[in-house]
């Protein structure tokens, strides 16, 4: 087998891993501190690719269109919020709603196009796949490395607040954080803006990355952000254990789904197949520490002696 061609393929592989682990740290947000199953992600994620090309394609600094991507998943991210408190519909179906008016926004922000490119010799953008190999500053790992190290301290610093630690207290208990005092209904809206927030943030540096952005571009991203989310744990869980080390799991998570991904086309798995090795990846890194439970459970014998 070529290893050299394996070896070649390791840099774009870091790179995606490093896009979608901020996508992840989004989904982290919501499924372990909210504990809120939100699938808006799928949505959010290409809303956000879809202003950073409209924006980028009509002569706006990419800085900007990344920053009006956020300011729009914060949107997305509040209609879900308002479905769920407001309306009193379910969190799973909430996201599904959005997700789906969202599609018809996407269409609507491309102006009816299903996909727009974003051609890196012609505008000026953050991040290219065509400078992954490169050894100079514009390969994008770098600038990824940084904005991931940015987003985790700032998220660190965030619920390290009272208020922070006022929407971590109604992921874990929302009774008990009621007794306190704690507007859980406003904290469950404002931690599914900044989830889609960053989610959108994410999609836009991906629209950079690969050149363009599609309306379909964001199709299984829940399931990716959740498998970097567990692989991370898993992996990482017992060395990294405070809040700002989790986050940093979630990202080391998403590079090595895609290093494994890119492993297993390397051994000539069918790309129609990938969707499938997901669900089996994210299967198995869930049964996981259910395993090891069984494991060192004490048998009943045992505990009778």
């Amino acid at each position: 087998m070529d290893f050299m061609k394996l070896f070649n393929a390791f840099p774009g592989a870091v790179s995606q891993g490093l896009v979608w682990g901020i996508m992840a740290i989004g989904v982290y947000i919501t499924y372990r501190i909210l504990d809120v199953a939100d699938l808006t992600v799928d949505g959010s994620m290409a809303t956000g690719g879809a202003v950073a090309a409209m924006m980028i394609t009509a002569g706006y600094d990419p800085w900007l269109s990344v920053f009006c991507a956020f300011l729009v998943g914060l949107l997305a991210g509040l209609v879900t919020g308002l479905f769920h408190t407001a309306m009193g519909i379910p969190a799973i179906l909430s996201g599904i709603l959005t997700q789906l008016a969202l599609y018809s926004v996407n269409l609507r922000i491309m102006d009816g196009k299903a996909n727009t490119a974003v051609n890196v010799t012609k505008y000026s953008v953050l991040v290219s796949s065509r400078n992954v190999r490169s050894l100079a500053l514009n390969n994008p790992i770098w600038l990824l490395i940084v904005i991931s190290g940015v987003l985790i301290i700032l998220l660190h610093l965030f619920f390290g607040t009272e208020y922070g630690c006022a929407l971590r207290a109604t992921g874990a208990n929302q009774n008990m954080a009621r007794a306190q005092g704690i507007n859980t209904r406003f904290g469950t809206v404002v931690g599914l803006m900044l989830s889609n927030g960053i989610v959108a943030f994410s999609g836009a540096l991906l629209t950079q990355y690969q050149g363009f952005a599609d309306v379909q571009m964001a199709r299984g991203a829940i399931v990716i952000g959740l498998a970097a989310v567990i692989i991370g744990e898993v992996v990482f869980g017992k060395i990294f254990r405070s809040f700002w080390g989790k986050l940093i799991c979630v990202s080391l998570g998403a590079i090595i789904y895609y290093l494994v991904m890119q492993i297993v086309l390397w051994l000539g798995l069918n790309t129609n197949d990938l969707k499938m090795l997901t669900a089996l990846v994210v299967a198995i890194f869930l049964a996981v520490p259910y395993w090891k439970g069984l494991a060192t459970r004490p048998k009943a014998g045992k505990r009778g002696a």
